[in-house]
């Protein structure tokens, strides 16, 4: 007598359609939101007078708090519920959305971007877990190439939406913006989601290992962020002090959280993903890379555009339209892709181009044409659509159900901190070229210098990426 195997129940059409549109929906608001934010920073600038160093600070504040917890929220959904974590996110992300447009100092603006970031982290540590969960292996690189497409939308209508709104109802009214889209999606996640996808129920949390990430992380992203504080041009001796003190100290503590998680019998991290599993520390890696090398283009460009340029918010924000667009139309594509080639070589081929449009833009001045700008900014658009779901994809696949969620926030943490270190860069070099002014008040030609300069750096970082890339893929074949 022949037994049959017995499937797992496959969820309904309704909870996938249901899934997609709420996840992807919540791929869309961070990014819209840091895209938009991107315009409107010089108008926030000329409000609270803020110098280059703190204007950096209303979008690095939400990177660094959405970095330290993504992981501690995609363990803790793995065990309680991911449907839980995720509405919360939403539900925060919603609230805070509408207290920061009466924010009236810039205390208050930067604590509500990090309430933000906490929302955000939420959102982004369970997202690719739930439709990881919901839809089968062979449908995985599609879907999740159309949430990709979801974070790309975002970043899409971001500028142009932000340069409107700026332009038409001033900075606050973007941040208004997000609050009806969260309330959508949270409608659509409490109502129409059943399931809780806790496929770890009845492990432990591991608290203490938590607060020693939280704090390690946190020491580490500080101290990098203050480390240009006293520099210039001319000199490297005014490396601040005390931020290499921050940094030494966040290594310390991340070294005894790594031997901790190794002892713990419920790790925050099982640590040995990264040795023994070589296709989730190489996602992790590029994506660190990649998101190091590329985030702050929009920043660097909006600074360019506005400042350089002389153009409005508005007319800035179409043009950097030409990247994101090609992300959103391609997205799909290349996710489904992966599902035929090997994601590595398509995520390759992706940080190539990345690397060669920043190389581009180090050699922009304050007379390039625009037709030459938008050029660089679509070879730049398929390189990110080459590269981030079929990446997503790869990491996603080679790891157990019990651990989706923090497979996804692992990867969700490495693209913020390769945010934060992109923006860090960028606005310490910005830093070492104009010093502690008004950033609407800095001279022309030393603000482009430090723009130049940023993309140089990004350029380099990028192409270490590729080849890091292109030496896993060799020994990959070579073993096949």
């Amino acid at each position: 007598m022949r037994l049959l195997a017995i499937k797992p129940c496959e969820p309904s059409k309704d909870v996938k359609q249901t899934a997609l549109f709420a996840c992807t929906l919540a791929a869309f608001l961070t990014p819209f939101l840091s895209s938009a934010a991107n315009i409107a920073l010089p108008a926030i600038g000329a409000e609270f007078s803020m110098d280059t160093a703190t204007l950096g600070w209303v979008q690095a504040s939400f990177l660094l708090s959405s970095a330290v917890l993504l992981l501690p929220f995609g363990r803790a959904a793995d065990i309680w519920g991911r449907k839980k974590v995720f509405s919360g996110g939403l539900l925060i992300f919603a609230i805070f959305s509408l207290v920061a447009p009466f924010s009236s100092s810039t205390e208050m603006l930067l604590a509500t971007r990090v309430l933000q970031g906490v929302g955000g982290a939420m959102l982004y540590g369970t997202a690719a877990a739930i439709l990881t969960s919901t839809f089968p292996p062979q449908q995985r690189g599609k879907v999740l190439g159309i949430f990709t497409a979801g974070i790309y939308t975002g970043l899409s209508l971001g500028p142009v939406a932000g340069g409107f709104l700026v332009q038409n109802f001033g900075w606050r009214s973007v941040f208004l913006s997000n609050v009806p889209i969260a309330a959508i999606a949270l409608l659509f996640a409490v109502l129409k989601l059943k399931e809780e996808w806790a496929d770890a129920k009845g492990s432990r949390f591991d608290t203490i290992g938590t607060m020693i990430y939280v704090v390690s992380l946190s020491l580490i992203m500080l101290g990098a962020s203050y480390i240009s504080s006293g520099m210039n041009a001319s000199t490297w001796a005014g490396i601040n002090s005390g931020s290499i003190v921050m940094m030494s100290i966040g290594l310390f503590l991340m070294l005894g959280f790594v031997l901790w998680e190794l002892k713990s019998g419920s790790p925050l991290l099982d640590v040995r993903l990264f040795k023994n599993n070589k296709v989730f520390a190489a996602s992790n890696l590029s994506a660190l890379i990649n998101y190091g090398a590329t985030y702050a283009l929009s920043l660097l460009l909006s600074l360019y555009l506005q400042l350089v340029k002389g153009f409005s918010p508005q007319f800035s924000g179409f043009i950097l339209l030409a990247q994101p667009i090609v992300q959103t139309v391609l997205s799909p594509l290349a996710g489904s892709m992966s599902d035929r080639v090997s994601p590595r070589l398509v995520t390759s081929l992706g940080m190539a181009l990345n690397a060669v449009g920043l190389l581009f833009f180090g050699f922009i001045d304050a007379a390039t044409d625009i037709t030459l700008i938008a050029t660089y900014l679509v070879i730049m658009g398929i390189g990110f659509a080459l590269f981030s779901s079929p990446n997503t994809n790869a990491l996603m696949g080679c790891v157990e159900k019990n651990y989706l969620g923090v497979a996804s926030a692992t990867l969700a943490t490495m693209r913020s901190l390769g945010m934060i270190v992109s923006t860090v860069v960028a606005i310490n070099v910005l830093t070492l070229f104009i010093g502690y002014v008004v950033i609407s008040s800095a001279p022309i030609s030393l603000l482009m210098g430090g723009i130049r300069e940023s993309f140089l750096v990004f350029a380099i970082l990028c192409f270490i990426g590729v080849a890091i890339s292109v030496l896993g893929l060799r020994k990959q074949n070579s073993k096949q």
